[in-house]
């Protein structure tokens, strides 16, 4: 026993660990912060830069297509020429961008300076999680680091709407993004002294046909997951997922042919990789739509501005970061995927409050019900992620963070394009005989089909018929959201039974380590050696 615990306290990470996770979770917050923030900010940037359509969606989407599109390969590239200078890459990137982003002067210099700034964050947001896991090597230290982790991504998208209602209020759309550019240079000037770097022990050969193949396997794919959600199911949104699922077939194929593939697919036989895995994907599809929905009612039906806005959001935010502190350290005691299981029935909970919510005094039951689901996620953020990192190998671990963040985005886009793809039908089935007679013939098409299309139809109405407009609109809308909710709450009663069924294996952290047969080898009990990390 005595010559067992100067390791283990060895192990056990002090002050500059801490002090280095803080520099980590600074970024974190920076890129959930930057996808909301723009969403706030494009009616300013419309107005100045004066975009085509087309140019418009550009501004918004290809940040996400870029940083989907190369997430497995940075993520790859950090565990073999060296995590932290993948993140100060990363950094630099980012930083850079945003600066120029901030100061463009037209539409098609935004889009290429967003295409840079999705390459630095696919940069970043691996390497900060992949970091993390070789900083602290003990469990319950490593398990509550990736809790704040968590936590700290619903910071970013909670506190996105404060921080860009106040620069918006006070600065010009510009504002919004420069952000970034101070929040990176601190990365710079500390992640040098505080984080130390790491690269796998034996990297092999960087297969460049399977980069490229990495991001055109996943573009398609969020291309067409986005055309959905726009405008419903089409030809356009058909294909590019058909040609993803083709790509991906390819890649797959490639990778297990491979001695040093890319992406290792062994992973995926991992039970308990896969198994958390999936109720993450189940999670974010749930959470994303709703999340959308939430923030629309908000707005367009409650007649809140973005920073009200964002003000009722905060304290679910706080929730979310309790829950994600205290997830590890119940997990230290009871099986986390028992820990998964009860926060993912804690968020179907909130979402079958929320399919009680009117369009009239439905306020108080949306909040209630937004304030169990969005704690009710965290042990999922926290303790899957956790597993999904554990799970892997410490020199894949860059690799299989790199794929949470990928499940995470397209878990999200999925749940916009088909949770918002049902509010839409369910509104425009209801609004379908419900605008009154009377309406000019393109306000009533601009009615029927949205409720923002409502809004604008009636500010140019009489006051009673504009009423009569918005009345069954908002109607229309909370009904949508209700069948959203209902859809979301069975997704999460989904996610608990798979937590249960594939990860109620995993033991309690805090469960002493079984002892190995009289008959095994001492070489059994640790067949992974831990690499020595450069930069201690």
């Amino acid at each position: 026993m005595s010559a067992i615990a100067p390791e283990a306290t060895a192990l056990r990470a002090g002050p500059r660990q801490w002090l280095g996770l803080a520099v980590l979770l600074a970024p974190t917050i920076l890129l959930f912060v930057t996808m909301t923030v723009l969403f706030l900010a494009t009616p300013d940037i419309a107005a100045d830069l004066e975009p085509s359509s087309g140019q418009l969606l550009w501004i918004n989407d290809i940040y996400g297509f870029m940083m989907a599109g190369l997430l497995v390969a940075m993520g790859t590239l950090g565990d073999r020429i060296g995590r932290r200078r993948i993140l100060l890459f990363g950094a630099v990137a980012f930083g850079a961008a945003s600066a120029a982003a901030a100061f463009a002067p037209g539409a098609e210099a935004l889009i290429a300076a967003r295409a840079v700034m999705g390459a630095g964050a696919a940069a970043v947001m691996p390497s900060t999680l992949s970091l993390i896991s070789n900083m602290f090597q003990d469990a319950k230290q490593r398990a509550t680091a990736i809790g704040l982790w968590a936590a700290s991504v619903s910071v970013g998208v909670a506190v996105g709407p404060l921080v860009g209602g106040l620069l918006l209020e006070n600065f010009w759309w510009g504002s919004a993004l420069l952000a970034g550019a101070p929040v990176m240079a601190l990365v710079l000037i500390a992640a040098p002294f505080l984080v130390p770097e790491y690269r796998a022990p034996q990297p092999g050969r960087l297969d460049l046909p399977s980069v490229a193949l990495s991001m055109v396997t996943v573009l398609p794919v969020v291309y067409g997951v986005k055309e959905m959600a726009a405008h419903g199911v089409n030809a356009t949104a058909i294909v590019a997922l058909v040609l993803g699922v083709v790509l991906s077939t390819v890649f797959v194929r490639r990778q297990l042919r491979l001695d040093d593939p890319l992406l290792d697919m062994r992973l995926f036989g991992d039970r308990t990789f896969s198994g958390a895995l999936a109720v993450f994907l189940l999670s974010a599809v749930a959470l994303g739509g709703v999340y959308l929905l939430f923030t629309q009612y908000l707005q367009l039906v409650e007649e809140l501005t973005p920073l009200q806005a964002g003000l009722w959001i905060l304290p679910a935010a706080v929730l979310l970061v309790i829950v994600s502190m205290l997830s590890p350290v119940i997990a230290r005691r009871v099986r986390p995927g028992y820990v998964v299981a009860a926060g993912s029935l804690l968020s179907a909970a909130g979402y079958v409050v929320l399919t009680q919510v009117d369009s009239v005094g439905g306020l108080p039951l949306l909040i209630t019900g937004f304030y169990l689901l969005y704690p009710g996620i965290a042990p999922v953020m926290a303790l899957a992620t956790n597993l999904v990192i554990g799970s892997a190998p410490p020199e894949k671990a860059g690799a299989a963070s790199a794929v949470n963040s990928t499940a995470s985005d397209l878990g999200v886009a999925l749940g916009i394009a088909l949770l918002g793809s049902v509010g839409t039908a369910v509104y425009r089935g209801d609004m379908a005989d419900s605008v009154p007679a009377g309406v000019p013939e393109g306000a009533d098409a601009a009615a029927r089909d949205t409720l923002p299309g409502a809004l604008s139809a009636a500010e140019n109405l009489q006051a009673n018929l504009g009423e009569a407009v918005l009345t069954p609109a908002k109607e229309a809308f909370a009904s949508g959201l209700n069948l959203a909710a209902a859809i979301a709450a069975g997704l999460a009663v989904a996610a608990a039974v798979l937590s249960v069924a594939l990860l109620r294996r995993v033991p309690a952290a805090g469960a002493p380590e079984p002892e190995p047969a009289a008959s095994e080898p001492p070489a059994a009990r640790d067949e992974t050696p831990v690499p020595a990390k450069a930069g201690r």
